[in-house]
């Protein structure tokens, strides 16, 4: 267990440890000795939280008084900083977003060199140094801070560039909400590129409504302009852009597992399709039934897309994701990237010729019900009321369901799920086992 490296790099609330002034700047200190010890360059990106600047100013004193070189991308989507870092060669990249979550919390997450998220080696080794006073090398072995003026278009590059030449999105009313995020400027630019009319929402960030009832976590204002304006599809990208979920022409909401399940069946058909693919325990019971009917091997890993990428790397495969929209796809990029999945989606739409709520009716859904349970300290879920509880549910459920019971790496609650054929019979199991683990005593 780490001590500030969760799932997806250090997170909390702004002016709380570990996210304050004092700890970033020991952070830096400590990713310099271990990511660049002699030296080297770093590339920072952030999304539009008001908090941003300043945890980009602390990181940028820690890295260059430790030596290292800091290239400033600003306000750029999550894998947009990973790209960059393959093709500007920085020893590393930083990216200072809390995702999904709202304004008052922030984030420091790292890609190594090649554009991909550390080892739990690298993060511990980091985390043995923090405690350690930040280093100031002499005037001769400073590093140097500039701006990269080009990181967004070269960026919108890239994205466009992993969809085949000549693919034409003329004639198609696209509605994309980037949440006030770090893409509201390079997502509606890409599909306008493109030739896609686009209407966007979610594009005008203040510092403090980022993910505010907006986004990929919010998507009922995209619902509601989709049917208002009769948009073949809505786009919907969290605030780092790493996430996508997307609605149907109808205003249907359209989850990872479903994306996922359209991207393997296209791969499939096109023969392109290699090894298996990775969910992760929450993952539909409807997706790797309909993958598997087709001889598709489906895995699943733990929560998290380091998790889901270490399985595809393992079994050879190059599709994977989470329910969320989370969505990896090897032959693209080497991180989710919620701008290239939702090109990927429209560059299928157009050249099959078929609507988003007709290739995604090929997979069967089995009613899931997902139950946050807030924990202010960490609930005992071993304790034998939850067990109890637990075990009664699978007995009744048997093979026609699952139980999925995980404290949250991201935020604190607990979340239950429960999933199953008859939605009210998975309804209450989920309320039951809730309540189980909401009376649970909380381990000190």
């Amino acid at each position: 267990m780490r001590k500030y490296f969760g799932t997806d790099g250090v997170r909390g609330h702004v002016g709380q440890a570990p996210m304050t002034v004092d700890f970033a700047l020991r952070l830096a200190s400590a990713a310099a000795r271990v990511l660049a010890p002699s030296g080297g360059s770093v590339l920072i990106g952030k999304d539009t939280r008001l908090s941003g600047y300043m945890f980009e100013s602390a990181l940028e004193a820690g890295f260059v008084a430790a030596g290292v070189t800091v290239l400033l991308a600003g306000p750029l989507p999550t894998p947009g900083i990973a790209y960059l870092c393959r093709r500007l060669r920085t020893d590393f990249g930083v990216v200072i977003s809390a995702s999904h979550n709202a304004y008052h919390d922030n984030g420091i997450k790292f890609f190594d060199g090649a554009g991909d998220k550390l080892s739990d080696d690298l993060e511990s080794a980091i985390e043995a140094l923090i405690e350690e006073d930040p280093i100031t090398q002499s005037s001769s072995k400073l590093g140097q801070a500039k701006r990269i003026d080009s990181a967004r278009t070269d960026y919108q590059w890239f994205c466009r560039s992993t969809v085949a030449d000549g693919v034409d999105f003329t004639g198609m009313q696209v509605v994309i909400d980037c949440s006030h995020g770090a893409a509201y400027k390079v997502a509606p630019r890409v599909f306008s590129e493109l030739g896609a009319d686009v209407i966007p929402i979610g594009c005008s960030p203040n510092g403090r409504n980022i993910n505010l009832r907006c986004g990929s976590t919010h998507p009922e204002l995209l619902q509601a302009t989709v049917r208002g304006v009769g948009a073949q599809i809505g786009i919907a990208l969290d605030g780092d852009g790493d996430r996508v979920v997307m609605v149907d022409e109808n205003g249907a909401l359209v989850d990872g597992d479903q994306l996922i399940h359209l991207l393997a069946m296209d791969a499939l058909e096109r023969g392109a399709l290699q090894g298996p693919v990775v969910g992760t325990v929450m993952s539909n019971l409807g997706l790797q039934r309909s993958l598997e009917s087709r001889g598709v091997t489906f895995l699943r890993a733990a929560v998290g897309d380091r998790n889901v990428l270490a399985l595809l790397k393992e079994h050879g495969g190059q599709l994977g994701g989470e329910t969320s929209g989370h969505i990896i796809d090897l032959s693209r990029t080497t991180t989710g990237d919620g701008l290239v999945t939702a090109l990927s989606v429209l560059a299928v739409m157009q050249s099959t010729g078929r609507s988003l709520s007709d290739l995604t009716s090929a997979m069967p859904r089995f009613p899931q019900i997902l139950i946050n349970v807030r924990a202010d300290g960490r609930p005992d879920l071993a304790a034998a009321p939850v067990r109890a509880s637990v075990g009664a549910v699978e007995q009744r459920l048997g093979e026609r369901g699952r139980v999925v019971l995980r404290a949250s790496g991201t935020e604190p609650v607990v979340r239950v799920m429960v999933e199953g054929e008859d939605e009210s019979e998975v309804r209450h199991a989920a309320e039951e086992i809730a309540a189980a683990v909401g009376a649970a005593p909380v381990l000190r």
